[in-house]
């Protein structure tokens, strides 16, 4: 105890925070790039896939950042790939898009990774290539001397509200499994790059507490989306899925919370620091 005082005590506040991924962490991305007609607006909030702000967002205001130092690369619609010939570019062109334009990093920045999800729902059969895509993404941020990362895994698939009662819910959860026991393997390995802290966001077992005991969270309804076609539910609070695929901006708001536990636990923060939620 008294060794993980000492290296909390030791540790910088976070000035920079570098996000890659999909629509689960896009601020507006694919908003710009269509001119602003997607996701449309209402009733998507301004550029978000979610009624609402996106957990990065909570994550940043946790932490006490400014706008001006979140630098977002996620994209809606992203797999794990390079993606060259794709209108959206995955995680690993956000990844080298990124290293163009910094070839030095801040060490005192965070940096966030999110991905796979895209890969499995489009139809990829295995999690090697989304895992080697992942651990790849990692080393490139180790090599530019990137210290803290944090890296989620995925919720179940299967139980998607668009993808439980299909005949693919069975497979999809089988691919969820598999990727983050690879991804739990993986990250051990990277673990061992020196100076490089990593972080897990378990998505995974938030997503199975909700759905298990909704009345903790403060859901009424961890079934169904609130926004169908084109009618939306009375109290998306209550609610832990906006659309069939994305959660509300509640569900949100406690995955901010929990990242921000995790990077508190892996001594990335010191206990006091970041503001209380907004």
């Amino acid at each position: 105890m008294v060794g993980l005082t000492t290296s909390i005590q030791n540790t910088h506040p976070i000035t920079q925070l570098y996000v890659f991924g999909d629509s689960l962490s896009d601020t507006g991305t694919v908003f710009r790039a269509t001119g602003g007609m997607y996701p449309p607006n209402p009733p998507y909030f301004q550029g978000r896939y979610s009624n609402g702000r996106v957990w990065v967002e909570y994550l940043g205001n946790r932490l006490d950042l400014s706008p001006n130092q979140v630098n977002n690369f996620a994209y809606g619609g992203a797999t794990t790939g390079s993606d060259r010939n794709s209108l959206v570019p995955g995680l690993l062109a956000q990844m080298q898009s990124f290293i163009q334009t910094h070839e030095k990093t801040h060490s005192n920045a965070l940096y966030v990774v999110w991905a796979g999800a895209n890969d499995y729902l489009q139809g990829v059969s295995s999690a090697a290539l989304p895992i080697e895509n992942i651990t790849k993404a990692i080393a490139s941020l180790a090599d530019v001397g990137a210290k803290n990362i944090l890296v989620a895994n995925l919720p179940d698939l299967g139980q998607l509200p668009a993808t439980r009662t299909t005949a693919n819910s069975a497979s999809l959860s089988a691919l969820t499994q598999a990727h983050n026991q690879g991804l739990r393997r993986a990250l051990k390995v990277s673990q061992q790059h020196s100076d490089l802290q990593i972080a897990t966001l378990d998505t995974n077992t938030l997503y199975r507490q909700a759905i298990a005991n909704p009345a903790t969270f403060g859901f009424t309804n961890v079934v169904n989306p609130c926004l169908a076609g084109s009618s939306t539910c009375g109290s998306p609070d209550q609610f832990l899925f906006w659309d069939g695929i994305h959660p509300t901006t509640s569900a949100h708001r406690i995955l901010g919370e929990t990242a921000f536990a995790a990077i508190q636990d892996a001594g990335m923060v010191n206990s006091l620091s970041g503001k209380l939620p907004s």
